[in-house]
């Protein structure tokens, strides 16, 4: 079984920053890509930031130059460092991440989310 956890959110002033992490735990072989999506109130769920195993981003142009997607391999961990934050950043972020467990099967894994509220 494999287990995604996120930790970091809360409630920030518009302006300032966060930094949200996810850490894979369990029968992991290897992991894939991981990314970051966000879901707004009555909005649908969107993608935020992804990273390969290697280290390539991609970014939603929303949030281009203000934050910043990282991982430890060696910790199985993802990072968000979000900067410049905005009221319509406001959302529930949840981790995302595709993972060969022990037994070699890929299958996309998902975190329970961490709320994010930028509001003063």
């Amino acid at each position: 079984q494999v287990q995604l956890v996120e930790s970091g959110g809360g409630l920030v002033q518009p302006g300032g920053s966060l930094r949200l992490s996810c850490a894979a735990s369990g029968s992991i072989f290897s992991i894939n890509a991981m990314g970051w999506y966000r879901q707004a109130p009555g909005k649908e769920r969107e993608l935020v930031a992804a990273i390969t195993s290697d280290g390539s981003t991609n970014y939603a142009d929303s949030v281009k130059g203000r934050f910043t997607i990282s991982r430890d391999n060696a910790k199985n961990t993802v990072y968000l460092q979000m900067n410049s934050l905005k009221p319509e950043d406001t959302a529930v972020y949840y981790c995302n991440a595709d993972i060969y467990d022990r037994w070699f099967d890929l299958m996309d894994y998902w975190g329970k989310g961490t709320l994010v509220t930028v509001s003063s």
